[in-house]
């Protein structure tokens, strides 16, 4: 199974950066893990809220196939603990997909379109994070499910 990370906007960060980067290095130890970034969309200040929502929704189902399983970061879906969501990794593995696809938004959410071609939700937190900080906290987790799968000594509970 890929596993696919969409995001959109670059990160501004270079720590940031760094840190998904090392964790999807280390991801891809366990699977083939692909990090997709939409380019930000140009002149935001004549667009609403909506108006950019469905532009950056329009990207993103470019971006999905009819088989993939996708999985949306917004602050109303499913909380898990890590152990949890090691488990929940595990069951798509052995579903036998072929890709699952998250993706985290731009800070207006998703449109209405990217909601209805979403097979789930996933909430981090109740708090609110940036959204390219989820970038990292969401990769790390990632890396920590496949250590938790794998017995390895990093997730201590």
């Amino acid at each position: 199974m890929q596993i696919e990370l969409i995001v959109v906007g670059k990160t501004d960060s270079k720590e940031v950066a760094a840190l998904v980067e090392m964790y999807a290095k280390r991801i891809n130890h366990y699977c083939r893990f692909a990090i997709t970034t939409l380019p930000d969309i140009r002149n935001t200040k004549n667009l609403s809220a909506r108006q950019q929502n469905k532009s950056e929704g329009e990207r993103i189902l470019a971006l999905l196939t009819d088989s993939d399983y996708v999985v949306l970061l917004d602050e109303r879906g499913t909380e898990f603990r890590s152990m949890e969501f090691a488990s929940w990794i595990e069951k798509r593995l052995s579903s036998g997909l072929k890709r699952l696809v998250f993706v985290i938004g731009g800070p207006y959410g998703f449109s209405e379109e990217v909601y209805g071609r979403a097979n789930q939700k996933i909430s981090l937190s109740r708090m609110t994070f940036s959204h390219q900080i989820v970038r990292a906290i969401f990769t790390e987790q990632i890396y920590r499910a496949f250590t938790i799968l794998n017995n390895e000594p990093y997730h201590h509970e």
